[in-house]
């Protein structure tokens, strides 16, 4: 194939640009933790997916994922007539045996168990035996999930299919399962939905916050990742890059969702994200002027929209406005006097900590 000097450069853009958003994190955190991404609800062609459990490998590298869980749906088979498998593991032993001794992605198991309202699709990840939640009922499901040690959680309870209105809403049976300890989590965003509603139920019922893709054709189709999109993700805050921390921290409820341009969570896991993300230089001021300059940076790869709340004004931008990712700007803060720090609050309107709920916080600027 005769290459043009055009398309080498190019493709060297394009290579070069592959792998340096693998390797370097979404969301820096502080040292000695990592805020670690997954997808905890994907699909293949081993229950209602369009492709094979490789390419849910292959996309996951190529996105820079930690975590994936496959998660079939145990009762729910379309192509078991072309694809017969007795072993409801498949899946996951395709794509973990995909896996090198080095490789940064990880893989765990998991099973999608697939009910009427109630209860809905349940989701069971870190089992052990996916052969064993197939019951007649799925209350034995849920319960042989929670026996292999597995982190259950309720996916897309706004589904449109089950919820006409779109609202997610709690039957007595998801009360049964809560009260009894055997449901830990509930997806907020699923796919290309966000649920105030669910994020809400999250929070009376000390819940863990999700949000996945649901994937069941190709991510870059579903989300544009050529282009710069990304799939929604969980990401769990842990000291250890291990599936075992990562398990921890669903438990803990240390998670914190990235869907679109919003990040949503319980205020606590917010607030860790942005403080470690979001960093002010030191300020100076030109010597006969009382306008300070500070040089405000971004670490993560999500563009924060800032809205100012304080008593000064800038000089050169509005008080809302976009700090790109990985990017720094200048802002210019007309205090009056020369001061030696100010506090600088600001709301960050696209991190939810609640139903039209956004989080505030105040920066030191020394």
């Amino acid at each position: 194939m005769n290459l043009t000097p055009r398309f080498l450069v190019v493709l060297v853009i394009l290579i070069g640009t592959n792998s340096l958003f693998a390797q370097q994190p979404f969301f820096k955190a502080a040292e000695g933790s990592h805020w670690l991404s997954t997808d905890l609800h994907i699909h293949t062609v081993f229950s209602d997916g369009a492709v094979w459990p490789s390419i849910r490998v292959e996309e996951a590298r190529r996105e820079g994922l930690d975590l994936i869980a496959m998660t079939e749906h145990l009762e729910y088979q379309p192509h078991e007539e072309d694809i017969p498998h007795p072993d409801r593991n498949r899946s996951y032993a395709i794509a973990s045996g995909m896996l090198s001794e080095d490789e940064v992605l990880q893989v765990i198991n998991g099973s999608e168990i697939t009910r009427e309202m109630p209860p809905g699709h349940i989701n069971a990840v870190f089992i052990k035996d996916a052969n064993a939640l197939l019951h007649s009922d799925s209350l034995s499901g849920i319960q042989e999930a929670n026996k292999q040690g597995a982190f259950v959680f309720w996916n897309h309870p706004n589904w449109d299919a089950q919820r006409s209105d779109g609202i997610a809403r709690l039957e007595p049976f998801h009360n049964y399962l809560i009260s009894n300890k055997l449901l830990h989590g509930i997806e907020v965003v699923n796919e290309t939905t966000f649920s105030e509603e669910a994020l809400e139920i999250a929070f009376e019922n000390d819940l863990t916050i999700l949000g996945t893709s649901d994937i069941h054709g190709l991510t870059d189709w579903a989300h544009q990742i050529a282009t710069g999109g990304h799939r929604p993700m969980t990401f769990a805050h842990v000291t250890e890059r291990t599936p075992e921390a990562v398990k921890r921290a669903l438990f803990e409820r240390k998670t914190v969702v990235w869907f679109n341009d919003l990040i949503i969570g319980k205020e606590a896991e917010v607030s860790k994200l942005v403080k470690e993300n979001i960093h002010f230089g030191k300020p100076t001021y030109a010597e006969d002027k009382t306008i300070l300059n500070v040089e405000l940076t971004n670490e993560s790869s999500l563009p924060f929209q800032m809205e100012y709340t304080g008593e000064y004004s800038f000089h050169q931008r509005s008080s809302v406005f976009t700090l790109p990712p990985k990017t720094s700007i200048r802002l210019q803060v007309k205090t009056i006097s020369k001061k030696q720090s100010i506090i600088l609050p600001f709301r960050i309107l696209n991190a939810v900590i609640g139903s039209k709920q956004y989080l505030e916080h105040q920066f030191l600027v020394k």
